[in-house]
């Protein structure tokens, strides 16, 4: 079955950035809506950004400014470019994607194991 792999965690310092990505497995039919979530420890987990196929975006109120969330379809990869990052934004980041696998005929949701973003001196 087609897992998400997400890469580019890391540690850095308060007002460095860092990019991650996120690519299918394996080989998809079509993708929808992709999206980076985050969780910190003792919190719940929480949207950072969307975009649509379209290229439409959604931040949360916390990143906006420093975050963007792209795609390259060709690669079927999404990105989160993250700048001025702050203590705050430490976290387990997940990739999300809202789509029909290689083996699939069915829309379905997807994430990532996670990668982990650490902001601190």
């Amino acid at each position: 079955q087609v897992r998400l792999v997400e890469s580019g965690g890391g540690l850095v310092q308060p007002g460095g950035s860092l990019r991650l990505s996120c690519a299918p497995s394996g080989s998809i039919k079509s993708m929808n809506d992709m999206a980076w979530y985050r969780q910190a420890p003792g919190k719940q987990r929480e949207e950072v950004a969307l975009i649509s196929p379209a290229g439409n975006t959604r931040y949360a109120d916390s990143v906006k400014g420093r975050f963007t969330i792209s795609t390259d379809k060709a690669k079927n990869t999404v990105y989160l470019q993250m700048n001025s990052l702050k203590p705050e934004d430490t976290a387990m980041y997940y990739c999300y994607g809202y789509l029909i696998g290689g083996g699939s005929s069915y829309w379905d949701d997807y994430w990532g194991q996670g990668t982990q973003v650490t902001v601190s001196s």
